[in-house]
């Protein structure tokens, strides 16, 4: 997948220019990017993950591509309390399936949210485990959690094949 997808991915889940959003396991930046392309420079990002030097590298790649977008960078591990503003919506691009209580996750991830505010998921669509997604998130399980967690409404965005691990998809929950 290249920049053009990770767009695609996002793009029907993020109604407008602007706003403060977060991307919860940003990694070096592949969705940090679509999502700043999308929100546009008068928007306030912040991109969170636990990996101090992944995150260095999508600073990088935001100032090279998007240097007037306000991008704070922010190491933390997202199963304990985040020390955020209130955000207008969030992105968690391929970062879920990491997490083993997925619940706990997205319920302290939803508690960042405006009323109304929007989480966006990628992930795979897949139900067993592997060395690269240990704890999948197939699109049903998404909704499922996206339930129990407060939201409702779940849109699925999008779907893409993925060479790997037979396809990837976007969804969008209010």
């Amino acid at each position: 997948m290249d920049h053009a997808d990770h767009v695609a991915l996002l793009r029907g889940g993020i109604e407008r220019h602007g706003g403060t959003w977060a991307d919860f396991g940003a990694g070096t930046g592949a969705f940090t990017l679509a999502l700043a392309e999308l929100v546009g420079a008068d928007a306030e990002i912040f991109a969170i993950d636990w990996d101090a030097r992944a995150l260095r590298v999508n600073e990088r790649a935001m100032k090279e591509r998007f240097e007037h977008t306000r991008v704070h960078y922010q190491v933390a591990d997202l199963t304990k309390p985040l020390e955020l503003r209130p955000l207008d919506g969030s992105v968690m691009a391929n970062a879920l399936h990491f997490q083993r209580d997925h619940q706990a996750v997205v319920g302290l991830l939803r508690q960042r949210l405006r009323p109304g505010g929007r989480m966006l998921i990628v992930e795979y669509n897949l139900a067993r485990p592997n060395a690269a997604v240990p704890h999948p998130v197939p699109l049903e399980r998404w909704e499922e959690l996206a339930r129990e967690a407060g939201f409702g409404h779940t849109e699925l965005l999008a779907k893409r094949p993925s060479r790997f691990l037979h396809e990837i998809y976007s969804a969008v929950s209010w």
